[in-house]
């Protein structure tokens, strides 16, 4: 049985729980309230965050919110208690990026990633507290950081997966000049209660074309195809047993008060009669290791670690995923140790089977 691992690669940080922004399909709750970080949080994970930096890499993830909404000031405050070999990214929708903040990048080595969905057409969820289109203050922000030469990743939601999108987005981005690219089916968590079911062909797709786009131009490190090769290219060479860590990541989410949810960020700031409010502790009274070492503890992560085993047991795809997430669990079944969710059948099971369905349309042109 697959267990929870005492270090984590990352951990993400909600230094405000505000966003700017309205978007159609946020999982996330409180984001029309300034509730921001003390920095004492910040100096309670700094603590294990920069010893686990000294032994590999290690990564600390800006989440919101909007995390620039916090502001230059308060920003900087939350990451001077951390060492310069642990690494800083922010997840930003780009509308309040500036000269300002590029220098801000700049100065604390910030990898920025911004989150847009195409060329404007494609972003009619993406709109302010008003209800108006905020494509034209992304792409200010995303042309801000080209001109200081800043690189960027970019995070693209696609709520309908229809013939002829994955080229256009592909396209898109290579225009955009983005590093890498990561691609996300809607899913349906939080506060976004859309229905995520999807036609089965049309993702399928998607995704083979996608394939085929980024092949005839791979510039751009695109998140899902890369990992789907390397699964698929390991199961060939019989090695794929080897690609999943024994321990699942914790990924240890530290709310703007200091609590601490693990596995899914997207379970931050619910609570069920069940299950409680899913944290396993507060930074500001329990060390961060303490509260990891004691995860399997709590009751809805051992019911999600059985539910990881009935996947195990029953899914042909579980090499390629590992079990899913609790998260998509829980929003979709109302419980963690169901199996198959509409969100490994869009991102996981189409994912790899489109990319088989290219590789078969290729294979006697290779011949």
């Amino acid at each position: 049985m697959r267990g929870i691992a005492g270090t984590p690669a990352y951990v993400v940080m909600q230094p405000t729980t505000l966003c700017n922004l309205d978007c159609s399909y946020c999982y996330l709750p409180l984001r029309q309230v300034d509730r921001r970080m003390p920095v004492e949080v910040a100096e309670a994970v700094a603590g294990p965050a920069n010893r686990w930096a000294s032994a590999g890499r290690f990564s600390v993830v800006w989440h919101g919110g909007e995390p620039l909404t916090a502001g230059r000031d308060h920003l900087g405050s939350l990451f001077a208690p951390f060492d310069a070999q642990v690494e800083q990214h922010v997840q930003t929708n780009a509308t309040l990026i500036d000269d300002r903040w590029c220098d801000f990048f700049v100065a604390h080595q910030v990898r920025v990633s911004v989150s847009v969905d195409g060329p404007a057409w494609r972003n009619g969820d993406r709109v302010s507290r008003g209800g108006r289109p905020a494509y034209q203050q992304i792409r200010r922000g995303i042309e801000t950081l080209r001109r200081h030469g800043i690189p960027f990743s970019a995070l693209c939601v696609v709520s309908d997966p229809a013939p002829g999108l994955a080229a256009e987005l592909y396209d898109y981005f290579l225009d955009l000049g983005c590093e890498v690219l990561g691609i996300n089916i809607e899913e349906m968590e939080g506060v976004n209660t859309r229905s995520n079911a999807r036609s089965a062909e049309r993702v399928r797709q998607f995704w083979a074309e996608l394939v085929a786009a980024w092949r005839r131009d791979p510039r751009i490190h695109l998140r899902e195809v890369e990992w789907s090769l390397r699964y698929a290219a390991a199961v060939l060479d019989g090695t794929d047993g080897d690609l999943l860590p024994r321990s699942l990541d914790p990924i240890p989410t530290i709310g703007h008060d200091g609590a601490v949810v693990l596995l899914s960020p997207e379970l931050a700031g619910f609570s069920d009669p069940r299950y409680g409010d899913f944290t396993s502790g507060n930074v500001l009274t329990r060390a961060l290791p303490e509260i990891l070492a004691g995860a399997t503890g709590m009751p809805w992560v051992a019911e999600f670690l059985r539910g990881v085993e009935s996947c195990r047991s029953s899914c042909p795809y579980f090499g390629f995923c590992g079990g899913g997430h609790a998260a998509n669990r829980y929003f979709e079944h109302g419980r963690f140790d169901g199996t198959e969710t509409e969100h490994c059948r869009n991102s996981k099971i189409r994912l790899l089977e489109g990319v088989l369905d290219h590789a078969r349309e290729i294979e006697p042109t290779a011949a």
